[in-house]
Formats: C-alpha cells, structure tokens, sequence
C-alpha cells in the first residue's frame, strides 16, 4: 500500500511524537479477543459493537467499572465479580504486547539522540501499566487522553503536547495509524505520518532525522 509521507520540512525536526495502540504495540492478539469472546458468552458480534462504541469514554476517563458497567447493560449480560476482572485484566494485557520492529526503531532513534514522547488515546488501566514499559522508558514524556480529558483527534491535544514539550510543529514529527488524527496533526503545520507499514515507517524516520 502506498504511504503518503507529504513533503519534507524544511527545518529539520527534533522530537518524534508516536502514537501507541498498532503503532509501538501489536494489534489486539486474537487469542486475547477469543477469551474475551468466551468470558463474554454473547454474540462476538454484539460484543465487539458494545466494546467500540464505550471505548471512546473510556479512553477519556472513564473507570473500569463504569466501562464495563456500560457494556453488560447493553448486552443484557450478568457477569459475576470473577468475569469481569477476567475480562478487564485480559483486555488490559491484550494491549501490551510490541512488535520488536518497533521497539527497535525506538531504541535507535532514542540513541541518536532524538526527543521522543508518546501520545495514545488509553485508559487509565492501559496508561497506568504503560508508565512501567521498558520500551517506553526511552521516552521523554508521555501524554494520555485519560489523563488530559481529550482525545485525538481534538485540535487541544496536539497543542497541549506541543507547549508541554515547548517545540514548535515544525520541530515536531507525529505517527499514528489511525487517519483522522493525523489529519488533525497535519492542520496545526505537524509533519504528521500514516502509519501503515513497518519499511514505510523507517523510510519516513530515516528522510527526516537522517541514518540512524
């Protein structure tokens, strides 16, 4: 597929701001999502449906609780106390798992002495466990839509990241796999990235920050 990478900055960037769930991490593991399924005992369809919609809240703030609350009311489901942490730690840890292709990058980038901080619309379960990543122990900083009570692709979100790190968008390179948010960070002058393809990716890092 090709990747649209969009013209190269004339400054040279100094700060790559990534995207976390299908960026850093690997998409939600199928076993994760059969157990899940399983522990649910509805229509996957249903299921996934109710997952999504809520999943909007809960990544704004959202407690557990509430969200899961939410999703056995819609679903007429009656978990008992025991199927509902199976179902919150399975999710949680679902999300936790990284390619090593993109470990790597961050490691390499990390060591030539790129500025990196993170930027993912997560929950507060997700956010917390992430805090304690080895992979992202080589971040500077990094920013959850629980914790600010926005999420992409909201226009304050990116403007929050910005002043914080104190860079300007033209200093500032985002990834992210999801399009509307790129969008929103190409609007506000980011040189924004659609993530799709791990050779695409370093090619894109590599034009902008040079071998590394």
């Amino acid at each position: 597929m090709a990747i649209n990478r969009g013209p190269t900055p004339l400054s040279s960037p100094t700060t790559a701001v990534f995207d976390y769930g299908e960026v850093i991490s690997r998409p939600q593991l199928s076993e994760a999502r059969d157990r899940m399924e399983r522990i649910a005992g509805v229509d996957p369809r249903d299921f996934w449906t109710a997952y999504w919609d809520e999943r909007s809240d809960y990544d704004g703030g959202l407690t557990s609780t509430e969200y899961w609350d939410r999703i056995s009311l819609r679903l007429g489901a009656e978990w008992d106390g025991a199927q509902r942490q199976d179902l919150w730690a399975t999710d949680v840890s679902s999300w936790l798992h990284v390619t090593e292709r993109s470990a790597g990058l961050v490691d390499r980038l990390a060591d030539r002495g790129v500025r990196l901080a993170l930027l993912s619309n997560a929950p507060a379960d997700i956010a917390g466990a992430l805090r304690h990543s080895p992979v992202l122990a080589r971040f500077d900083a990094l920013f959850f839509s629980c914790d600010l009570g926005i999420r992409k692709p909201a226009p304050d979100i990116y403007t929050h990241v910005l002043t914080e790190l104190g860079v300007t968008p033209e200093e500032t390179v985002f990834i992210d796999d999801r399009e509307e948010n790129v969008l929103a960070a190409k609007r506000l002058g980011i040189d924004a990235y659609h993530h799709g393809d791990a050779d695409d990716l370093e090619s894109f890092l590599t034009e902008r920050f040079g071998k590394f």
